[in-house]
């Protein structure tokens, strides 16, 4: 019996097609690493902001210092003493948020200066400080820890830390410092990984690997484990003084960060919070300098 059609043994008629899903599968795989990379790289690479004003703009009297990091960077840093004769052993230090500097606290200084010494200074890669880079958390330790040995080369040695967002976020993890008594975040994210998936929201289910590329990014180039390394982390484990400030309608760090560091600080007797009904990311409520003022005289004198 013969057939009417011969038949190539071994061809595959649909090999062709299959060979373009593979080639456009690995391009999208591919440009979209590169796409997470190159995100990355913006994040970690933020625009310099310089305002300009300076702690004489509020009649205040300080000092232009430097700060040397134990990696090796100079920071710029306003030391504004208290305007008395006696030696004070308590001080504050204000760390600016992401991607501001440090003159960006001083109308808060200038408050707070009536009761202590004051330290401002620019995080690595913010301002007029030294730095490529910023890590959002794991290098800007150093960076608070030379700002900690500045004020203690001045003899003070109870020391209360308030920041602004990222600056929060650095003094809560810092926070196990025997330097540091007590820790004010305002407006903090709770850990790296939800703020990247409310960053990357509405590309819906494309968030996911970003975010863990996010972290492998950051595993790679900083050693950096986002999850262990994180202010909710930490704050689980402190039974320090530690103030929690949060706007309900914060568009850029949600509310969600402040109900995680809430539930990471229920068995903390020495936490307290304030959660604003409203208000934008960085719009302190009416009454935030006496909030601020008076949790650190509670737990400084």
């Amino acid at each position: 019996m013969t057939l009417s059609k011969s038949v190539v043994l071994g061809s595959n008629p649909s090999t062709p097609a299959m060979n373009k899903v593979l080639l456009y599968t690995s391009i999208f795989i591919v440009g979209f690493i590169g796409v997470s990379l190159w995100a990355f790289w913006l994040i970690t690479h933020p625009p310099k902001i310089i305002i300009g004003t300076t702690p004489k703009t509020l009649g205040l009297k300080y000092e232009d210092i430097e700060l040397k990091t134990e990696d090796g960077l100079a920071l710029s840093a306003w030391f504004i003493p208290i305007p008395n004769h006696k030696l004070p052993t308590s001080a504050l230090i204000l760390i600016h948020g992401y991607p501001a500097e440090k003159a960006n606290l001083l109308p808060l200084a200038k408050v707070l200066s009536i009761k202590y010494s004051i330290l401002l200074f620019d995080m690595r890669s913010f301002g007029k400080s030294e730095g490529g880079y910023t890590t959002l958390g794991k290098y800007e330790l150093l960076d608070l820890e030379a700002a900690l040995d500045f004020l203690e080369s001045r003899g003070y040695d109870k020391i209360g830390v308030f920041g602004f967002s990222l600056g929060g976020a650095v003094g809560i993890i810092k926070s196990d410092d025997p330097r540091i008594y007590a820790v004010a975040s305002y407006a903090g994210f709770s850990n790296l990984r939800l703020l990247g998936h409310e960053a990357y929201k509405n590309l819906w289910v494309l968030k996911y690997p970003l975010v863990e590329l996010l972290a492998f990014w950051n595993k790679i180039f900083f050693d950096y484990d986002i999850d262990v390394l994180s202010p909710q982390n930490v704050a689980a484990k402190t039974r320090k003084p530690i103030f929690i400030i949060h706007n309900k309608e914060d568009e850029q760090i949600s509310f969600a960060h402040a109900e995680g560091l809430k539930e990471a600080l229920k068995n903390n007797p020495k936490a307290q919070f304030y959660f604003e009904e409203g208000g934008a990311h960085g719009l302190f409520p009416d009454n935030f300098d006496e909030l601020i003022l008076e949790f650190f005289i509670k737990n400084l004198d």
